[in-house]
């Protein structure tokens, strides 16, 4: 059950390293997702067009829209603003405004600065972004992104310079000043410098993909998005690529395709679909269970492992993610906020906005997930069809020959291709336990982001150990970025084995296939429970 792998090639290590870049930067955006919830809410209810935007004065006041003289809430936060003939007025401030200038992109810088340099590198890189933000005209989540990590990165080496040095009793004072110190110097230096740079980046970015609409070439992107996707950097790509570009673009025009790229649930529907009509054994079985999970619960990981067992299948996936792109800048479909998760609940509330266009966007983007998912389901279904036939003839399903060509792609074995071959023979309840003399009090289900997928593990194997009358155990869920090496039993998916390693060499390390349905948990249940037998 434990993992054990030779030194990782040039290629695993290139695929661990992006995975790693990717991580980190989604590890910026995924804690504060929430915050860009709310923030499209509050758009969604109560600027001018919003749902709530004929209720005076408070969705004035909220939504920062309208003429405070005119409706006579002189109490209120206010700005002066200019008329076009040069008079100048009072004006809401609202909350839409600052919460998109301000307040995201601080929690961005704040995250990643906390990431590299725990609070006191989030701190300084909060000053450092507010420079950043102030020297520009749009949100910057882009600097934030690069600021924030970078101010982290600045202040750990400048606390390294005089480590050890400081006079007892001084330290406090030597800790408050230089950071303060550093942060104003890096607000200053993002003001006159980095920020018109990043300025400069962002409309270059925007460009690009306004060039890629104009010339109806946006979804070639799925080309790259879809098979990324199936390796695990759907985090990175969605929320450390599309979320701070599709902000920008959103807060201009109401909505953006962007959000849409990634996280439309159609391709994955489509897949898990074809799977179910045309699969074979386990896959087959387990397809409409992960439908479930996918489309309503919008764990789009689900579905990696079906995709990954027959790789013919990632031309669907693109297929399907082509089509949606395709739809959705044809007819201007987006959303107005992120989805996240990818969940069609979520992506019916940010499509539904009254910025992206009610109505009449949501049937849209509603289209665009069905045409996805259509196509998906096709392409997926001829490809499994076709060797449906064969696969029965050699006695072998589709998970089985899947794990024989992830073996020669790898060059080598691994417990946990054994374990999953044994499941689809139907033997998984006949694997023994691995003898450990390692105490289980704490066991860590690890992913990209800490959510989603590790949770729904986490849920999982946690019912089995309280079904089995032990008690004690921890189980838990987190990123691979926030392991600290006090974990008993970590349990990742095979392809983040190597990161979770990394993290805490220590540590048993379980590799599973999919979270739903592992056999390993069932080793996992039995060990934890001979070890609370001895303690009797």
């Amino acid at each position: 059950m434990t993992t054990t792998s030779a030194t990782p090639s040039g290629v695993n290590r290139a695929r661990v390293g992006v995975q790693r870049f990717g991580t980190f930067l989604s590890g910026m955006i995924m804690p504060n997702i929430a915050a860009f919830i709310a923030w499209g809410f509050i758009t969604m209810l109560f600027i001018a067009v919003g749902w709530l935007g004929q209720w005076h004065p408070v969705a004035d006041l909220l939504g920062g829209f309208g003429n405070a003289d005119a409706v006579g809430w002189q109490g209120a936060m206010t700005a002066l603003a200019k008329a076009p003939d040069g008079t100048t007025f009072l004006q809401y401030v609202g909350l839409v405004g600052p919460m998109v200038t301000y307040l995201l992109p601080l929690l961005i810088a704040n995250t990643g600065g906390r990431m590299v340099y725990g609070e006191r590198g989030g701190v300084v890189a909060s000053i450092a972004t507010m420079g950043v933000i102030v020297g520009t005209d749009i949100p910057m989540f882009l600097g934030a992104m690069i600021m924030g990590p970078l101010a982290g990165l600045l202040t750990k080496w400048m606390d390294r310079i005089w480590d050890g040095k400081i006079r007892p009793g001084f330290e406090m004072l030597v800790n408050n000043f230089s950071a303060g110190i550093l942060g104003m110097l890096l607000a200053i230096v993002g003001f006159f410098g980095f920020g018109p740079v990043m300025l400069g980046i962002s409309a270059v970015l925007g460009t690009v993909v306004a060039w890629l609409v104009s010339i109806h070439l946006l979804p070639i992107v799925s080309i790259i998005v879809e098979p990324a996707k199936v390796l695990f950097l759907n985090n990175a790509i969605n929320h450390g690529v599309f979320t701070p570009l599709g902000i920008e673009q959103a807060t201009n025009v109401g909505k953006s395709i962007l959000f849409l790229i990634e996280a439309n649930p159609g391709p994955g529907l489509g897949l898990l679909l074809a799977f179910t009509f045309f699969g074979i054994g386990e896959a087959k079985a387990s397809a409409p269970g992960a439908i479930i999970i996918h489309f309503f619960g919008g764990i789009h990981e689900i579905y990696f492992p079906y995709a990954l067992s027959k790789p013919m299948t990632v031309l669907a996936l693109i297929a399907g993610g082509a089509t949606g792109v395709t739809t959705n800048m044809i007819l201007g479909g987006g959303l107005a906020f992120p989805a996240a998760p990818g969940s069609i609940i979520a992506v019916t509330a940010a499509a539904l906005s009254p910025a992206a266009g009610g109505i009449g966007n949501l049937l849209i983007v509603y289209l665009s997930v069905l045409l996805a998912a259509t196509v998906t389901f096709l392409i997926a279904g001829v490809i499994l069809r076709a060797s449906r036939k064969r696969d029965l003839a050699a006695e072998a399903d589709t998970f089985g020959a899947a794990i024989a060509q992830t073996e020669a792609n790898k060059g080598k074995s691994s417990a946990a291709m054994d374990a999953l071959r044994a499941s689809t023979a139907g033997a998984a309840s006949a694997t023994a336990p691995v003898a450990t003399d390692r105490r289980i009090s704490r066991i860590v289900f690890a992913c990209d982001a800490g959510m989603g997928s590790s949770a729904m593990g986490a849920s999982v194997l946690r019912n089995k150990i309280k079904k089995a009358g032990v008690e004690g155990i921890e189980v838990t869920n987190r990123a691979i970025a926030n392991l600290d090496g006090t974990e008993d039993l970590i349990v990742t998916q095979q392809q983040l084995t190597d990161r979770a390693k990394a993290r805490n060499g220590d540590a048993i390390h379980v590799s599973v296939d999919n979270f739903m349905n592992a056999p390993q948990y069932d080793e996992v249940v039995e060990m934890v429970r001979r070890q609370s037998d001895g303690d009797a």
